[in-house]
C-alpha cells in the first residue's frame, strides 16, 4: 500500500476549512425581552414566534428568525382588541382591562391556502381566530367561536385537518371545519395535577401535546394512534437550570425542528421585574419517541447555533418615528384613540391629549416598549411647545406598581408609588417626590430612565432629565421595581401625554433611544 503524505501547509488549510464551518455558540436568554407563553414554529428555513400581551394593543407580537437565536419584531396578529367588552379594552367610561386580553395563544401557517392563522381565548369566554396572507401585513378577524379554547395549541395535520388542543388539568382536542367553526371536541386526558399551555404536534405519525406544570416543569402527552388518543403522559423537563441567576425554571414552551432535522425546545423563564424571557436548548427524541433535553445543564450552558447565524435589526438604537406607523416593538396600553395621534411630516409622533385624568393608569394613548435586560436606558426627547395648561407628559417605568418623570406647567416632577389593587383598580395615583422649575420659553426636554431588570440586581429605575440633550441631572431617588408575577407583563418603558384639566394640547415625541448598559 502506498503511503500518502501531506505538507504542514495543506494540513493547516484543511483544518482551517473545518474550523470555518464550525457554528458559533450562544447563551440564554436568546432575547432578554418580556415574551411569555411563546409559540414557536418553522416555515421552510424561517422561524416564527408569537407571545402574550394581555391588554396591550396591538396584541400577539410576531417575531421572525433565521437561526432561532436572533429575533426581530415584524408585526402583530391582533391589530386591535375588539373583544366583547370594548369600553374596558379602550380605557373608556372609567373601565380598564388590566390582566385580561391575550393570554397563551397559538399561531401557525397553513400551506394549502397560503394563510397565517392566530387563535386564542379571551376572558375565558370566546375564542377568536385572525388570519393574514402575510405575517407582516394586515390581519383580520376570520371567526369567533362561542367556546373558550383555554391556552390552546393549533395544528394543521398531514391531511390538512384543523385541530386545537386546550384546557387545564383536563385536556381536550377540538376539530374545526374549514370555515373555522367547531366540528367536534373530545376530552383526551384527565389529569391528576394542574397543567396548561397546550402545544399540539404531529411528528412522524405520532401526536404530541406539550403542557406546562407551572412554573417548573413541562409534560408530554403522546399518542401513536389518533389525535383524539389514547394518550400516555411523561415528564419532558423538570426543574431545568436557568442561565439567569435568581428566577425560577424555564417552562411553558414549544419544540421546533431545523431543516436538517435537529430539534430544539424553547421555553420562558420568570425573570421579574422585567418579565418572562425566552430560552433555547437542544433536545432529541429517545428510542421510544419521548422528547428529552440533550444536556443536563438545562438552559444554562453554551450551545452551538442551530444554523449559521442570521443577523437581524436589534431592539436598541434611536427611533425618530419617521414612518406612518409605530414599529412592531411598540404597543399601546389598551386600544389607542386613533384620532388623537399622528406622525409629523418631518419626523416625530404627535400625541394629542386623549384623556382628562389624574391617573396614568387610565390615560389613553400611552405607548410602551419592552425593556431590554439585564440593564438598559431609555432616553425620550419631547417637543413641549404645544402643551396646554394642566397637560402632563413624560416617561414611565410602567407596571402595576410604578414611577414616572413628567413635565407639567413649567415643572419637571418625579412621581412614585402609583399602584393597582387586587382587582386591578387604581388604589394610588402616586405622589411627587421631587421637582424642579423650568423656564417658560423652553420648547424641548429630554427624559432618561436607567433600569436594572435582572432578578438579582438592585432592581432600580433611576430617572434624570436634561434641558439641552447632553447633560442629565438625576431627579428624586431610584425606584425599586416589584417582582410579583400576577400582573404577568413585566416593567416597560411608557411614554404618555394626558390632560388633567381639558383636552386640546399635544406633545411631539421627537425620538426614543434604548441603549444596553
Amino acid at each position: 500500500m502506498r503511503s500518502i503524505t501531506m505538507s504542514s501547509g495543506l494540513i493547516a488549510l484543511l483544518l482551517g476549512s473545518v474550523t470555518a464551518v464550525k457554528r458559533p455558540t450562544y447563551t440564554n436568554p436568546v432575547l432578554w425581552n418580556d415574551l411569555a407563553d411563546l409559540n414557536v414554529f418553522r416555515v421552510n428555513d424561517t422561524y416564527y414566534y408569537s407571545a402574550s400581551t394581555m391588554a396591550f394593543s396591538p396584541g400577539a407580537p410576531i417575531l421572525r428568525s433565521g437561526d432561532l437565536v436572533n429575533w426581530e419584531y415584524i408585526g402583530h396578529s391582533v391589530p386591535r382588541l375588539d373583544f366583547g367588552d370594548p369600553a374596558s379594552y379602550s380605557l373608556e367610561d372609567g373601565k380598564q382591562a388590566y390582566v385580561r386580553g391575550i393570554w397563551a395563544s397559538s399561531m401557525r401557517y397553513r400551506p394549502s391556502d397560503d394563510t397565517w392563522y392566530w387563535i386564542g381565548c379571551v376572558d375565558f369566554k370566546n375564542t377568536y381566530i385572525y388570519t393574514a396572507s402575510d405575517p407582516t401585513g394586515e390581519w383580520s378577524l376570520a371567526s369567533t367561536i362561542d367556546t373558550c379554547y383555554y391556552d390552546c395549541g393549533l395544528l394543521f395535520d398531514d391531511d390538512d385537518n384543523i385541530f386545537v388542543a386546550y384546557g387545564n388539568t383536563n385536556i381536550s382536542v377540538a376539530q374545526l371545519n374549514n370555515d373555522l367553526t367547531q366540528q367536534q371536541t373530545v376530552s383526551v386526558y384527565n389529569g391528576t395535577f394542574y397543567v396548561e399551555g397546550s402545544r399540539l404536534y404531529q411528528i412522524d405519525g405520532t401526536y404530541y401535546i406539550l403542557n406546562t406544570q407551572p412554573a417548573n416543569a413541562e409534560w408530554t402527552l403522546k399518542s401513536s394512534g389518533s389525535v383524539f388518543g389514547p394518550y400516555e403522559q411523561k415528564v419532558f423537563v423538570e426543574n431545568p437550570e436557568s442561565s439567569i441567576p435568581g428566577p425560577g425554571n424555564p417552562h411553558q414552551g414549544g419544540i421546533v425542528d431545523t431543516p436538517d432535522g435537529r430539534w430544539y425546545y424553547m421555553a420562558f423563564d420568570d425573570a421579574y421585574p422585567g418579565g418572562r424571557v425566552p430560552m433555547l436548548a437542544p433536545m432529541h427524541f429517545d428510542a421510544d419517541g419521548w422528547p428529552a433535553l440533550k444536556s443536563d445543564k438545562g438552559f444554562s450552558g453554551n450551545y452551538r447555533y442551530p444554523s449559521k447565524p442570521v443577523p437581524v435589526p436589534g431592539v436598541t438604537g434611536k427611533d425618530t418615528f419617521s414612518g406612518l406607523k409605530l414599529s412592531p416593538q411598540y404597543e399601546w396600553n389598551h386600544n389607542p384613540v386613533s384620532s388623537a395621534y399622528s406622525f409629523a411630516a418631518d419626523g416625530g409622533l404627535i400625541l394629542n391629549t386623549a384623556t382628562v385624568t389624574k391617573a396614568l393608569f387610565h390615560a389613553q394613548n400611552t405607548f410602551t416598549k419592552r425593556i431590554l435586560g439585564p440593564s438598559s436606558s431609555g432616553t425620550l426627547e419631547l417637543d413641549i411647545s404645544n402643551m396646554a395648561a394642566g397637560d402632563r407628559a413624560g416617561l414611565a417605568l410602567f407596571r402595576d406598581n410604578m414611577a414616572y418623570i413628567s413635565y407639567q406647567d413649567h415643572k419637571i416632577s418625579l412621581w412614585r408609588n402609583l399602584s393597582l389593587g387586587a382587582g386591578w383598580e387604581t388604589i394610588s395615583d402616586g405622589f411627587v417626590e421631587d421637582s424642579v422649575r423650568v423656564k417658560k420659553k423652553r420648547t424641548s426636554l429630554w427624559f432618561r430612565l436607567h433600569a436594572n431588570i435582572a432578578p438579582e440586581s438592585d432592581k432600580l429605575g433611576t430617572f434624570s432629565y436634561s434641558l439641552e440633550g447632553n447633560t442629565f441631572q438625576q431627579l428624586g431617588t431610584p425606584y425599586e421595581m416589584n417582582t410579583t408575577y400576577y400582573f404577568f407583563i413585566g416593567h416597560r418603558w411608557g411614554i404618555f401625554n394626558f390632560a388633567t384639566e381639558e383636552l386640546g394640547g399635544s406633545v411631539t415625541v421627537k425620538s426614543f433611544e434604548q441603549v444596553a448598559e
